[in-house]
C-alpha cells in the first residue's frame, strides 16, 4: 500500500486551534460499517448511538508540560527540548530545535537556572538524550518551568485554557507528551450519564509519545517502523474486558491509543495483563480482536492513525467520510470534532 492512498486536501481553516468551553458540545459524526452510513450529531448525545451495555475502555494518561524553552549556555541562543520518554533518572529522549545549535556536552538552561540540560548524546533519527540538574524535585520544576506540548499545526503558543482544555478529565497517570484526544470530548457529567444508562467504563494507561509526532515518510507504509510507547493494562481491567466479550457486549474504545493497547495484548481466547512497551502499528488487512466499536478524532493526512481507522472502517469509507466532514465544516485534529465508527 502506497503512502499517496492515504491523502486528502484540507482546508487550513478547519484546522482547530482552541478547545470549545464545553467539551461536550464538539460535533459527532457517527458512521455505521454495516450500512455505509453517515450521520451527524453532537458528543452529548454519544449514549444515544453506543450499543446497550457497552464497555467503554478509556486511556488515563496524563500529559505533562513536556516542552522546554531555555537558553545555551553561554551564547545565550534560543533552544526548545521536547521531552519523550524517561530513560533513566533524571535523564530523557528529547527533541532538541534548532539542532544545529547544539552538540554533545551542551548545556541548556531553562527557568532562569530552575533547570539545566546537557546533551549526552544524539541517535542516527535524530533523538537526543539529556541529562537534567535542579535543586529540587524534577517533576516539581517541570511544572514550574515547561509548557503543554501543543501539537505543531496549533499555530499559537499554549495558554491557560490548554492547562485544562489539552487534559481529558479522567487523566490520571503522568508520562505523556500528548494528549489522547478522543478522550478530550468527555466530561464528567457526560461518563455519569453513560453510566447510568447501562454503559460501563474501565481504564488503561498508554503514554502518547514520539508516534504522535513523527511521519510516515516511506513510500510502501508496510515499511514503516512505529516509535514504542509504554502501556499498562491491569488484571481488573482484563477480567471485565473479557467478561464483557464472554457476555457479548461491545467493547469501545476512546481513541486510537485505547485500540493500541488493546491490540497489543489481545488474542483469540481473550486480552491479557501487561507492562511494557508496545510499536504495533496497524493498517488495512489487520483482523481486529478486541475492538468492536471506536471513537475517534479526525487525523491528519498520510499519518498512522488515519491508516489505523481506515484498517477498522475501510480506507474509501474513511476517505468519503472525511470529504461528508469537509463539506460539513468539521473541525480537525486534537481539538477538533469527533467519528464514532460502528
Amino acid at each position: 500500500m502506497k503512502l499517496t492512498d492515504y491523502d486528502y486536501d484540507l482546508p487550513e481553516a478547519l484546522i482547530a486551534q482552541h478547545p470549545l468551553q464545553q467539551r461536550d458540545q464538539s460535533r459527532l459524526m457517527v458512521i455505521d460499517r454495516a450500512t455505509q452510513g453517515i450521520y451527524h450529531s453532537q458528543f452529548s448525545q454519544l449514549g444515544k448511538f453506543l450499543p446497550p451495555g457497552s464497555l467503554l475502555v478509556i486511556n488515563n494518561t496524563k500529559v505533562i508540560p513536556a516542552r522546554l524553552i531555555g537558553r545555551k549556555i553561554p551564547t545565550g541562543a534560543k533552544v526548545e527540548v521536547l521531552l519523550i520518554r524517561q530513560k533513566g533518572k533524571n535523564i530523557w529522549e528529547a527533541l532538541v530545535k534548532p539542532g544545529k545549535r547544539v552538540t554533545r556536552g551542551t548545556r541548556v538552561v531553562f527557568g532562569d537556572g530552575l533547570l539545566i540540560g546537557q546533551i549526552l548524546a544524539r541517535s542516527a533519527d535524530g533523538i537526543y538524550a539529556v541529562r537534567f540538574r535542579c535543586h529540587g524535585d524534577f517533576q516539581e520544576i517541570l511544572a514550574q518551568v515547561g509548557q503543554i506540548p501543543l501539537p505543531p499545526y496549533i499555530k499559537r503558543e499554549p495558554n491557560a485554557a490548554d492547562q485544562q482544555g489539552y487534559q481529558c478529565v479522567f487523566a490520571k497517570e503522568e508520562g505523556a507528551v500528548a494528549a489522547p484526544t478522543a478522550g478530550l470530548h468527555f466530561t464528567q457529567e457526560l461518563l455519569d450519564r453513560l453510566k447510568r444508562g447501562g454503559v460501563d467504563v474501565v481504564t488503561l494507561t498508554l503514554h502518547v509519545g514520539l508516534g504522535t509526532f513523527q511521519p510516515v515518510k516511506v513510500e510502501h507504509i508496510e515499511a514503516h517502523k512505529m516509535h514504542a510507547e509504554y502501556f499498562e493494562v491491569t488484571q481488573s481491567t482484563v477480567d471485565r474486558i473479557n467478561g464483557a466479550k464472554q457476555a457479548g457486549r461491545k467493547i469501545v474504545a476512546v481513541g486510537t491509543t485505547s485500540v493500541r493497547a488493546l491490540e497489543t495484548v489481545a488474542s483469540d481466547g481473550g486480552i491479557a495483563p501487561y507492562a511494557g512497551y508496545t510499536d504495533i502499528f496497524i493498517y488495512p488487512a489487520y483482523q481486529f480482536k478486541a475492538v468492536d466499536v471506536l471513537i475517534t478524532n479526525f487525523h491528519l493526512p498520510r499519518s498512522t492513525l488515519l491508516m489505523l481507522v481506515s484498517a477498522f472502517a475501510g480506507r474509501e469509507f474513511i476517505l468519503k467520510a472525511y470529504q461528508e466532514a469537509i463539506a460539513q465544516r468539521y473541525r480537525f485534529f486534537s481539538y477538533g470534532d469527533a467519528m464514532l465508527i460502528l
